[in-house]
């Protein structure tokens, strides 16, 4: 596929984008209105957007690749997809009904309120680690894609792609923030969805398969086992460790997680947020069901036709995550290359924009005090909300050359492991929040409850063969995170007369 067509097709797509946000900013782009899109979204609207946003380009081109990764993974994601619903279902039953009542435009307000002042700016601060090294791993993804396929051909170096790739998203989102975002999230998400289907299309048309055939053939490959109940303790695919891992993930890193919440709070009612979560899921868990037979269909394209694993550049090991671009991109035709990038860059750039205006949004309402009323639209609020977005952009720009220094690692499981670290101890604060009514804490300890549990973890994870005869740590390691955190809060707590209720 020629670089120069799929340079001019970015071009376009963002020049969309761009269009968008001056449309649906042009009358209002107050602080308000970058915050929680004034609380009048369309549930509907939320609920696909979220789509691309929860997907990314992680589960676009890693997913797939995984399934034929020399560990064996097959489709044991599902395992973990079906924790992550369980996981969903809670957020909009538990989390949300919580969040709606106190009215809240960060969601670690309800810490300060029931916890007190340190363990409130623990938790936002937790969040913005956690998110901008998550997106930031989920950004890099596609950037090296956009490297090695289009950006070398024209000697243009590494950190410049990155910076254009930020350059163009920061372009869009500084002004209209959240309500831009549900408008082109909502768009991009159709590009993604649209695409898995038609890379389907593309590669069952090369390979001679009817859709029927097709299936049939993934089903009898030795791709397709979901359920892994062997060996309990040395397996990291076993079943119940993917499952729990999935569910506490999945309230960690969207229940406790300003960004795909920021969305959820956008809209006039409680019943309008959980209608759009029950019907995310239900899209979610098939999606993930296609992304997965995507994977397999990969592989048997590769076997038919002598292609091999893409190297990585770094350590010259092959690189699952790899394989997806370098099939579409130079093997089934120039429309499947830009379907591809088509859902690439639709499924990256939902994530990236949604996760600046987050951090943004948290960084002024937990850190300057833009939510109150009187500060929300000062004259200055607006300009410097412009400089924390800004400084956000450059600090995922930073961390992102860090992580092509260092990782050669297939990124979906690096975008979990960092999860398990810096997600847990939200799930201790809120936990002890909400289940542990009449202790209050020794507000000050609380950051350093939450930097050892993390540490603890480490330390548990490296020895666990030893110490726990065997055991080896998968996604389930975030429970274990947040339990230490918990029981050090338990350590830390007093006993108050009388009991909190939000």
């Amino acid at each position: 596929m020629s670089p120069t067509i799929l340079l001019c097709f970015l071009i376009g797509y963002f020049l969309l984008l761009i269009i968008i946000s001056f449309v649906t900013s042009k009358n209002s782009s107050d602080n308000s209105t970058f915050f929680v899109a004034n609380r009048n979204s369309k549930w509907y609207l939320v609920a696909f957007g979220m789509i691309g946003t929860a997907l990314s380009g992680v589960t676009f081109i890693s997913v797939p690749g995984e399934v034929g990764a020399p560990g064996g993974n097959q489709f044991q994601y599902f395992q973990f997809v079906l924790g992550n619903a369980v996981g969903f279902i809670i957020i909009a039953t538990v989390l949300l009904p919580l969040y709606y009542r106190m009215n809240l435009t960060s969601i670690y307000s309800y810490i300060e309120k029931r916890l007190g002042h340190y363990s409130y700016k623990t938790a936002a601060s937790i969040f913005l680690l956690s998110r901008t090294l998550g997106s930031a791993t989920r950004l890099y993804l596609v950037v090296i894609v956009l490297q090695r396929f289009i950006f070398d051909n024209y000697g243009v170096p590494f950190w410049l792609t990155v910076l254009i790739s930020l350059a163009l998203i920061w372009s869009y989102t500084f002004k209209g923030g959240l309500k831009t975002i549900i408008i082109t999230d909502t768009l991009q998400t159709f590009f993604l969805v649209l695409s898995v289907f038609l890379t389907i299309y593309f590669i069952c048309n090369s390979l001679d398969f009817s859709i029927p055939q097709a299936f049939e053939t993934i089903k009898s490959s030795s791709y397709s086992k979901i359920f892994f109940l062997n060996d309990f303790l040395t397996n990291k695919f076993y079943f119940s460790k993917q499952f729990i891992g999935g569910i506490f993930v999945t309230i960690a890193m969207t229940g406790l997680d300003q960004d795909l919440m920021q969305k959820n709070l956008s809209m006039g009612t409680i019943k309008e947020a959980q209608k759009n979560m029950f019907t995310f899921t239900g899209v979610f868990v098939i999606l993930n069901v296609f992304f997965l037979s995507v994977g397999a269909l990969l592989y048997i394209f590769a076997a038919k036709n002598g292609i091999d694993i893409p190297l990585d550049h770094i350590t010259a090991k092959p690189r699952t995550d790899l394989l997806f671009p370098e099939i579409a991109l130079n093997n089934l035709g120039a429309v499947p290359a830009i379907i591809f990038m088509l859902g690439l860059t639709a499924a990256t750039f939902a994530t990236t924009d949604s996760a600046l205006t987050a951090l943004t949004t948290s960084f002024c309402v937990d850190f300057l005090g833009m939510a109150k009323t009187e500060n929300v639209n000062a004259k200055d609020a607006v300009k410097k909300r412009h400089t924390v977005h800004v400084a956000f952009s450059i600090l995922m720009f930073l961390v992102i050359i860090v992580i092509n220094a260092l990782n050669s690692s297939s990124v979906v499981s690096l975008i979990f492991t960092i999860a398990s670290y810096t997600y847990g101890p939200l799930l201790g604060l809120y936990s002890f929040g909400l289940f542990v009514k009449k202790r209050g804490l020794h507000d000050k300890l609380v950051p350093i409850v939450c930097l050892l549990s993390p540490f603890l973890c480490y330390l548990l994870a490296s020895n666990s063969a030893t110490i726990l005869g065997g055991y080896v740590f998968s996604v389930e390691l975030i429970l274990i995170n947040g339990l230490i955190t918990f029981i050090g809060l338990l350590f830390i707590s007093k006993k108050t007369d009388a009991q909190t209720k939000f």
